[in-house]
């Protein structure tokens, strides 16, 4: 056996269809593309969501909703996280560096202080945002807080 001999396995290989070549090829005419219409002509790209001329899906269901592209998100983050973060890592400051370096929080996430859980430690907290009840708690206690600015 040499390379020169070899041949695919009987069958395996399959010749194309030869379309459009004449009558006598059996695939002359119209070329296996019917009669007529829009999928038998040169050109023809099906349009995207199409369905037709039937009303598309798109237009069928009811316009819903609204994305408002000035949307601030924040992470909320609770009195009883910075609680616990401040006893775990002994601290007296939190801010957005301590948030990353303890995993709470990335550093492009903007992240708003929410009034929920209990505090027992003065601390002094910067954030982007933060409630009523939560400014109140940390104030109570002799905290600070600063507000970070949101168009950094």
């Amino acid at each position: 056996m040499q390379l020169n001999t070899l041949k695919p396995a009987l069958g395996s290989i399959k010749g194309s269809k030869r379309i459009g070549r004449g009558q006598g090829s059996g695939k002359g005419g119209s070329s296996t593309k019917g009669h007529k219409g829009a999928k038998s002509r040169s050109g023809y790209k099906r349009k995207l969501g199409f369905e037709g001329g039937q009303m598309p899906l798109q237009r069928r269901l009811p316009i819903y909703g609204f994305k408002n592209p000035n949307r601030v998100a924040y992470k909320p983050i609770s009195l009883t996280m910075l609680q616990q973060l401040a006893e775990k890592a002994q601290l007296t400051e939190i801010n957005a560096a301590e948030l990353v370096k303890h995993g709470l929080l990335t550093r492009q996430t903007k992240y708003k202080i929410l009034g929920g859980g209990e505090l027992t430690l003065k601390l002094h907290v910067s954030a982007h945002a933060i409630s009523k009840s939560a400014l109140s708690a940390i104030e109570h206690l002799g905290g600070q807080v600063t507000l970070l600015n949101n168009y950094a």
